[in-house]
């Protein structure tokens, strides 16, 4: 029996694998992980504690637009507002411009015809408000339901309404310009409206103010131009007769009843766009200046929910139903001019172009659509019993496409021969745990990190707080096999709505995400998540070091780590796979401070020196012995990331039993 120590080096990689036994993964596998959380499998090496999350900008969305008074003289606890498209929540609390005091909302009543609201306060108004005095709600409870990057820009849809940011301030963007549009005559009253000047056409639902005129007015039904005029249906009724080239100023074209909105950015002109569809209404594009509304759009359009450029076309799907406008164009259907529509036998959940080919996915099965125009557009089956279950899960990987399929996330990844695909399973390592995502979650969002090879994919439900929020990610580290997919666990990200792009120079990437809190968030920024300290472990598999009927007496354990700064946490040894009656090694600290170092941004000027030196290795006494060893790492703390890159654990073998 040998009576010196000996050394078993565990190379950390592999990530986290729940799909195999214990005693299995720790033979083959030993620098696996039987539990990863917010560490994120590196392809630098070893695990890297995830970065933390910022926010983008420090004000929150508006939660329902611009709303105003409606009307003048409105005096006690009832208060109509005006240009709202949702109805407020009860218990949201709102101030009045020009009034004193914060109000909360005790009783509802909403028009949406009208897009006003009747507000009853659990308390009297201190004076009354002038007509249009500005409404700011001062809660958050409603989701942000759509979310892009679009020239350096967060574009976010909430309360039916859209806003740009640069992170300095929302910006509305959904002012719609019909050019100078003025009243065409005095001496107009009732719910009908003569205007003129009009260089676009209004769309229903639209509001507006008028020169001279109390109160905000919405368009109840659609609208013919002729000659730059048209007639107006209009709610509420005239509070008085305007005059005569009085000025029309609009306000809002609102998306109603929406509940995810989606996104494509596009250049046909040399002028980059975006284009939006949300399920419900019309599709909007938006140049970065100019809001509009697609009201060129065929009725199979209205209510689309998903859009996708592909071959200088954009491609619309609602339904079963997937409409493309003409070459070049974003509001040209016409079919004399080569736009057309394609009809498939299932529901499309999602559309990604790939490799000069729009793939399109439904639940149970995927078509890929090639050619440039409708000459020659032939649709393809690529499966006919395998689809995405789940919207917003597809993204393009390391030249793989992403998606959660009936089991699980799924490669759709091309092969060597033409027209060829592969369907590789990639989640199965942990297939329980993404079960668990899809089973406890009623929506899903996604994103890329491509500099780390990354894809995310985050859970949300109503119930979900920061704290109970779950996700996974897969780093890739071979392209076209999903035995290239390393995994780990997300836990303390609450997501809705993801997007991630690289600036126009190419050099630095924005992921951003959101969610019901109003705010948006910068993934990848910081050192926690939002000021809230990160949980992340690492639980090794139970390793037999040697042979498994082997007793080890274990003597010292030696991590290596790759540290950005501070790095404080807990390793407790696990022996016998915790089995009841088993003497456990007490808990280790991890303090790689020990030699004092100052950390720019922390230090205090005066007190700090320089020349501290960071640990890179933790070496600790163990003390017991057992036939199996598990090190589980745990940490939580706002400090900067760090690698666990190795471990090494010195034993005696005893006797065997």
């Amino acid at each position: 029996m040998p009576t010196a120590w000996e050394t078993f080096p565990i190379e950390v990689r592999g990530g986290l694998v729940t799909n195999i036994s214990p005693l299995q993964q720790g033979i083959a596998s030993p620098g696996s992980a039987r539990r990863l959380s917010n560490f994120e499998p590196s392809i630098e090496g070893g695990y890297k504690r995830v970065m933390g999350y910022t926010k983008y900008d420090t004000t929150t969305v508006p939660a329902y637009g611009t709303p105003v008074v409606q009307g003048s003289g409105q005096t006690g606890s009832t208060l109509i507002i005006a240009d709202i498209f949702e109805t407020p929540l009860v218990g949201d609390t709102l101030t009045i411009a020009g009034v004193t005091g914060t109000y909360t909302v005790a009783v509802v009543s909403f028009n949406s015809t009208s897009k006003n609201a009747t507000l009853t306060f659990s308390t009297s108004m201190a004076s009354s408000p002038a007509d249009k005095a500005v409404i700011t709600f001062t809660n958050n409870a409603n989701l942000i339901e759509g979310l892009v990057l679009f020239n350096q820009n967060a574009i976010v849809s909430r309360g039916s309404n859209l806003w740009s940011s640069d992170g300095t301030g929302w910006i509305k963007v959904n002012t719609p310009s019909y050019g100078t549009v003025l009243v065409n005559g005095g001496s107009q009253t009732g719910t009908s409206l003569v205007v003129d000047g009009l260089t676009g056409t209004p769309q229903q639902g639209d509001t507006f103010t008028i020169a001279g005129v109390q109160k905000v007015y919405a368009i109840v039904s659609s609208v013919t131009v002729t000659s730059g005029g048209a007639t107006l249906t209009i709610s509420p009724t005239l509070a008085s007769s305007p005059a005569d080239n009085a000025a029309i100023t609009f306000r809002s074209s609102g998306c109603p009843n929406s509940t995810k909105m989606r996104f494509e950015r596009y250049d046909f002109t040399g002028t980059s766009s975006l284009v939006g569809v949300d399920g419900a209404n019309l599709p909007f594009k938006y140049s970065g200046s100019t809001f509009s509304t697609i009201s060129s759009a065929p009725a199979d359009v209205l209510g689309a929910d998903h859009v996708s450029q592909f071959k200088n076309h954009l491609f619309f799907a609602n339904g079963t139903n997937l409409t493309f406008t003409a070459p070049y164009s974003d509001t040209d259907f016409s079919a004399a001019n080569g736009a057309g529509t394609i009809n498939l036998s299932h529901i499309v959940t999602g559309m990604i172009v790939f490799r000069e080919q729009l793939i399109i996915f439904s639940t149970n099965q995927i078509h890929r659509l090639i050619g440039n125009t409708i000459s020659d557009f032939q649709l393809q089956p690529i499966s006919s019993d395998i689809g995405c279950i789940r919207t917003d899960t597809i993204q393009e990987v390391g030249g793989d496409i992403a998606f959660l399929g009936p089991d699980g996330v799924r490669l759709l990844s091309a092969t060597d021969k033409i027209g060829d695909f592969g369907f590789a399973i990639a989640s199965r390592p942990i297939q329980s745990e993404v079960e668990s995502l899809v089973s406890s979650n009623t929506s899903f969002s996604s994103c890329v990190i491509r500099s780390k090879n990354q894809y995310r994919l985050f859970g949300y439900a109503a119930n979900k707080t920061n704290e109970t929020a779950g996700g996974v990610l897969a780093t890739q580290f071979a392209d076209q096999t999903a035995d290239g997919m390393a995994w780990a666990e997300l836990s303390g990200i609450l997501s809705y709505v993801a997007d991630s792009i690289y600036s126009t120079a190419g050099t630095t990437e924005t992921i951003l995400f959101a969610n019901r809190d109003g705010y948006v968030y910068r993934l990848e920024s910081g050192n926690s998540f939002d000021g809230r300290a990160i949980s992340a472990e690492y639980f090794t598999p139970h390793i037999p070091v040697s042979d498994p009927r082997i007793r080890k007496t274990f003597y010292k354990l030696t991590t290596f780590v790759n540290p950005e700064g501070s790095v404080s946490g807990v390793v407790s040894p696990q022996l016998n796979f915790g089995q009841i009656g088993i003497i456990q090694p007490a808990q280790i600290a991890l303090e790689n401070t020990a030699d004092s170092p100052f950390f720019y941004g922390a230090a205090t000027y005066g007190t700090a020196t320089y020349g501290g030196k960071l640990t890179y290795s933790f070496t600790s006494q163990l003390v017991g012995s057992g036939f199996t060893v598990s090190l589980q790492y745990s940490f939580q703390s706002i400090t900067p990331p760090f690698s666990l890159d190795a471990i090494t654990i010195e034993y005696l073998n005893n006797d065997r039993q």
